[in-house]
């Protein structure tokens, strides 16, 4: 007997996301066999699937927290912003269309039939599914059609708790409100509802949860904490990542506006005695950076431009002749060339635009996108790297004849004569401990060793064990439903 319950939030950014992975541990702790399920999220940090997909980075990290391999039927929607009105459309992992986010609004119903499809064959053979939505329910204005929340739940029959968020403030007015809100039938759907990111005692919100509970005859499930660890755990956001500003080694990575896989810096950001800082625009790149990573993008073309428009192409020039290490992964790696062609128009109208001129190589974007979990290995020190490719677009020149990784016996990537400046196509390389190690000490600064995967494993057992005490898991359970 397979049962489910929802999670929502009475806005974006309340922690759905680290809560469905740390209530998944707890459950897999006591002996469940759990999976998550995202019905739509938008991000452009995604994850390959074990089968040839792709899926949000949170849900490839709850899948962790239940011990299973991530799998496009985790998150069967996933939207790719690549403009600031449209998205690609990624379905069951695969790309389904690009649209407006007007056109998309109208079609969305349409794919509710593939995203019950993909929650019923997620659901086989398991104990709980935990839903996360997306947003919150209290856009009414958005539930025509919705997958990604009500419709969903009310679609599935499925149960849900709602999170508020009190680090923000007004958190009895977010829990009211959506219950004002909502129409009857999204709101007898909701049968309990917890208070996330508390800082202090909680008991002084003791009666904030009486006011919540009499407004809206929901259960109360707890008050919890604010969860110091979450650092240690892959960000969702760029913006999650935690810049430290006393680190040996100081690393700056310019956020691009479509920036994407960013995963490729969690085990640096949780590396002892590493520094890394997001650089805003708008504001230089430091000058005492010892390494700058140019990062994934899913406009690189886009980005490019706006990677000038920072200053950001003048400031890498004077890094780079301080003697500064350059690495550019994906979109970052094709910023680095001569030039990036785009005869199809794949990312806009069909162009050539110069490159950074770092690396002699050059991209033609072709509609063809590489998806794939990949080993490699680092030819400077033999070190097996795992990791994963998700790139249009081929490169080739003179420096790629100086690649620093091998896949199955292919060169990849490309480095400068004096290799102080490479580029590859390779995402999640820094999640290797004897790879990160001796990249880092080529700069010259030691770092200290970090088994980064048991750091992410044992975090997501503490952040079970926090919920197991913060949160009335023995109720949330009873109010989860059969499907």
């Amino acid at each position: 007997m397979t049962k489910a319950i929802m999670i929502q939030g009475a806005g974006s950014n309340v922690g759905k996301s680290m809560l469905v992975a740390g209530i998944a541990r707890a459950c897999v702790k006591r002996g469940l066999s759990v999976a998550p399920f995202k019905p739509q999220n938008m991000s452009n940090n995604a994850a390959v699937t074990a089968d040839g997909g792709e899926i949000g980075r949170a849900q490839a990290l709850q899948a962790l927290a239940c011990g299973l391999e991530p799998l496009i039927d985790m998150n069967p929607v996933l939207l790719k912003p690549e403009t600031e009105t449209g998205a690609q459309v990624i379905l069951q992992g695969k790309r389904f269309a690009t649209m407006k986010a007007r056109d998309y609004g109208k079609q969305k119903a349409q794919l509710l039939p593939a995203v019950l499809d993909s929650f019923h064959k997620i659901s086989q053979g398991r104990d709980l599914i935990i839903i996360e939505g997306a947003g919150s329910p209290a856009e009414v204005n958005l539930r025509a059609g919705d997958i990604a929340n009500m419709g969903f739940a009310a679609a599935a029959n499925t149960p849900v708790v709602l999170i508020g968020d009190i680090d923000r403030g007004g958190v009895i007015a977010q829990m009211v409100g959506t219950h004002a809100v909502l129409p009857p039938e999204d709101r007898a759907l909701i049968k309990g509802f917890a208070i996330n990111k508390f800082r202090g005692d909680p008991t002084l919100f003791h009666d904030g949860m009486d006011i919540i509970t009499k407004a809206t005859d929901w259960a109360p499930l707890g008050i919890v904490p604010w969860f110091a660890d979450a650092w240690r755990l892959p960000a969702e956001d760029v913006m999650d990542i935690t810049s430290k500003t006393d680190g040996n080694i100081k690393i700056a990575v310019p956020r691009l506006n479509r920036i994407a896989n960013f995963d490729d810096l969690d085990p640096l950001s949780a590396t002892p005695g590493i520094s890394v800082k997001i650089i805003e625009a708008g504001r230089p790149l430091p000058g005492d950076a010892d390494l700058v990573i140019i990062p994934g993008s899913k406009s690189t073309i886009a980005d490019l431009a706006h990677f000038r428009m920072q200053g950001w192409d003048i400031d890498l020039a004077a890094h780079v002749r301080r003697g500064g290490q350059v690495l550019g992964i994906c979109g970052g790696y094709q910023m680095l060339g001569q030039d990036i062609s785009d005869p199809e128009g794949i990312e806009g109208a069909a162009t050539t635009v110069p490159g950074l001129g770092l690396l002699n190589i050059r991209t033609v974007m072709k509609p063809q996108k590489r998806l794939a979990q990949t080993s490699a290995t680092y030819l400077a020190t033999g070190d097996t790297v795992s990791g994963y490719e998700i790139h249009i677009g081929e490169t080739t020149g003179p420096d790629c004849d100086r690649a620093w990784l091998s896949i199955e016996g292919r060169a990849e990537g490309a480095a400068s004569p004096e290799g102080q400046i490479k580029g590859c196509y390779l995402h999640g390389l820094f999640t290797a401990d004897g790879f990160r190690k001796a990249f880092l000490d080529a700069l010259g600064k030691p770092v200290t060793d970090l088994n980064y995967t048991a750091s992410v494993d044992d975090t997501l057992d503490t952040l079970g064990e926090h919920l197991e005490q913060h949160l009335d898991l023995d109720v949330l359970l009873s109010l989860a439903a059969e499907i």
